[in-house]
């Protein structure tokens, strides 16, 4: 059984940009310096067999749902000339860390061109359904894929994810500050349904159902009740789910149509079978020993060339992970 890191790349080290502070190029630096350490600090904390770097590509949900993360490309075009350039530099710092990584370490680089990294992620992890999985990511998202052998770790706040609760970098329960009881996620399935109803501002993914409350009232069914007749199909599922609704174009939405749009998008483990197919022969295309040399001695001049001292000091403790290979005869059985 093997222990793999699982590096939702682009989320950690665009978080990491906004947590530092200097000019462009101090902060292009520093965010560097935070995702190497968010990751090594994970790497030693669970004692991980290897690292894989799941890349981002072109979404196939964009042909499949035109609206899906339009929000994007709006935001970007309002960017001030100052923000253009700090984006042109953190792009450019971030395509010659991944250069890196590719080409002088021994860790795993996966890109697809038709899926997005929590695809590559969600499907490595199906297929090693024998191994344990820490994502390093501190998008929400990710909760879903919970489970006895799956954490999640944010490299941000330091904490750890597991099904039974949330832990700080000491493995110290971290403390709702609501209730003043151990913080615990969400059951999993409960938060994707409640994803799949609600929508994702954040990818542009409208809402199945606008306004539905949480817990339903004497007249109208709420997502609890819903969701706990969902095996079922009873009476409050189909009360909820065949309701209709029109939006501000006078459209007519069923909101079951709505949700399993939603399901398709948002679950991690619902996308399309030839899209999990391409994914899966992608993974297995990248799965193989590099077998890279002085991986220390290029490890120091990338660290001389982004003016990171402090880890270059402390060089062959980030050289360990950098030269850990994807493991011989490691376990690659599909799993749905």
């Amino acid at each position: 059984m093997a222990t793999y890191l699982l590096v939702d790349t682009m989320n950690t080290f665009f978080r990491a940009r906004h947590v530092v502070r200097g000019d462009i190029s101090e902060k292009v630096g520093m965010a560097i310096h935070v995702t190497l350490n968010a990751i090594n600090k994970c790497y030693k904390q669970f004692d991980a067999d290897h690292v894989v770097f799941a890349l981002e590509g072109r979404s196939w949900r964009k042909d499949f749902y035109t609206p899906y993360k339009k929000n994007r490309s709006d935001k970007r075009a309002s960017l001030t000339p100052k923000e253009v350039e700090e984006d042109i530099a953190f792009f450019e710092a971030y395509d010659d860390f991944l250069k890196f990584i590719n080409e002088r370490t021994n860790c795993s680089t996966i890109k697809c061109d038709i899926a997005e990294a929590d695809d590559i992620i969600a499907r490595f992890i199906s297929k090693h359904p024998n191994d344990n999985h820490v994502i390093v990511s501190s998008d929400t998202d990710f909760v879903q894929l919970l489970s006895d052998n799956v954490h999640q770790y944010n490299g941000i706040t330091k904490e750890t994810i597991k099904l039974e609760g949330v832990y700080d970098d000491k493995g110290k329960p971290v403390i709702d500050k609501k209730t003043n009881e151990h913080k615990v996620p969400a059951a999993p399935d409960y938060q994707l349904f409640k994803k799949c109803m609600r929508g994702d501002a954040t990818d542009n993914v409208f809402s199945a159902y606008p306004g539905v409350r949480e817990k339903g009232t004497k007249n109208k069914v709420g997502l609890l009740e819903a969701y706990t007749d969902k095996d079922t199909k009873g009476f409050n599922w189909n009360n909820l789910m065949l309701q209709r609704w029109t939006d501000h174009n006078g459209v007519e939405h069923r909101v079951l149509d709505d949700y399993e749009r939603n399901v398709t998008l948002v679950d991690l483990t619902a996308q399309p079978k030839e899209i999990r197919d391409y994914v899966d022969e992608i993974i297995d295309d990248h799965l193989k020993a590099k077998n890279k040399s002085m991986v220390g001695a290029h490890f120091m001049k990338f660290c001389g060339k982004w003016d990171m001292q402090r880890i270059a000091e402390n060089a062959t403790q980030f050289a360990e992970l950098l030269q850990k290979n994807y493991p011989e005869g490691a376990n690659n059985a599909v799993c749905g």
